[in-house]
C-alpha cells in the first residue's frame, strides 16, 4: 500500500501516527512540511480529501493562530495563513489509496489502512 504522512517529528500525536503505520506494515513517504511548506492548492485538496474546511484543519491552540487573529478569519484568510506559516495546520495528514484522513485521534486512519 503506497501511504503519505505528512509529518511534525516534534507531535507526539504525528510520531505515534507514524509508529501505527509502520506497524501495520506500511513504510509512507514522509513529508515534514514545516521543511517543505504548502501551496494553497495542496492544502484545499488536502482538506477536500480528507472532507475537512480549512477552519476545521487549523491549530487553534497554537499561539500564532491568537497571534493573527484568525477566530474570525474566512476560509480563503485562513488558507493565505497556513501557506505562511506551515505551524497552523493541523496535524499529521494520512494519505493512502483509501484515503485522506487527519489522525486526531490516531484511530481516524484505521479505515484507510
Amino acid at each position: 500500500m503506497d501511504a503519505t504522512i505528512y509529518h511534525n517529528p516534534r507531535c507526539s500525536t504525528s510520531r505515534k501516527t507514524l509508529d501505527k503505520l509502520r506497524e501495520a506494515g506500511v513504510e509512507p513517504t514522509v513529508i515534514k512540511y514545516l521543511d517543505l511548506g504548502w501551496t494553497r492548492e495542496q492544502l484545499r485538496q488536502l482538506f477536500a480529501d480528507a472532507g475537512l474546511t480549512p477552519g476545521q484543519a487549523v491549530r487553534k491552540r497554537e499561539a500564532l493562530y491568537k497571534e493573527l487573529n484568525l477566530a474570525e478569519a474566512d476560509d480563503d484568510a485562513l488558507l493565505d495563513a497556513m501557506v505562511e506559516h506551515p505551524v497552523l495546520v493541523e496535524r499529521p495528514f494520512v494519505v493512502t489509496d483509501k484515503g485522506t484522513r487527519l489522525a486526531r485521534p490516531v484511530e481516524n486512519i484505521d479505515e484507510i489502512l
